[in-house]
């Protein structure tokens, strides 16, 4: 196990994830159904101290230099962003190879893999991406990957800049709560619809 990590004498995984949250970025494969019945494989991320997603990129065909090329497409954006990252943690899908790992690692980023069968260990990403199913995928017709990612791009924008948050007392990842209101009086609500209607979001309009 990576230094960092949690020991058997040393604090519990939950103690772990939350003294280390602002430098953890979770990473997960999940798939999505094209009209055609095509399977197309999404690399996903989240960072866990401020539960911003990124989605880097899809592919049809998950082979190791695609797979490789995105893991340093993301190192370099995440270098581009200012993001810093001490840990990564993914599940053991076979796509995450020792070669994919060594980017990292290369960049001076400890690797963690989950356990196998332990979901919970990677349960912020296991909920993102289950959200984007529910609130999305399972709610669309994507006719090819272009569409696949027009969509995903706005997804990803609505979560990180409107979508409330429990773990960040309702705010959005890139969006903090406004001033404390008193007077809901002189406020009205607007909903503006996204991703073709399939998501809605609401603000105060003055």
């Amino acid at each position: 196990m990576p230094s960092g990590s949690p020991s058997r004498d040393g604090p519990g995984w939950a103690e772990f994830l939350r003294s280390q949250a602002q430098g953890i970025l979770a990473l997960h494969f999940f798939t999505a159904d094209l009209l055609n019945g095509t399977k197309v494989y999404v690399l996903a991320l989240i960072e866990h101290g401020n539960r911003r997603v990124r989605v880097p990129g899809a592919t049809q065909h998950p082979v190791h230099s695609r797979v490789i090329q995105q893991a340093r497409n993301l190192l370099m954006d995440l270098g581009d962003a200012g993001a810093r990252a001490k840990f990564v943690l993914h599940d053991r899908d076979a796509s995450f190879t020792q070669a994919f790992d060594a980017v990292f690692q290369a960049g001076g980023i400890r690797v963690i893999r989950s356990a196998v069968q332990a979901p919970r260990m990677n349960s912020i990403m296991e909920r993102r991406a289950g959200s984007c199913r529910r609130e999305l995928l399972d709610r669309t017709l994507i006719w090819n990957q272009r569409h696949l990612m027009m969509m995903l791009r706005e997804y990803e924008d609505f979560y990180n800049s409107r979508r409330p948050h429990r773990a960040l007392d309702k705010a959005a990842p890139l969006r903090p709560l406004p001033d404390g209101i008193i007077d809901l009086d002189h406020f009205r609500v607007r909903r503006h619809d996204r991703a073709g209607g399939v998501i809605h979001e609401y603000r105060l309009v003055a």
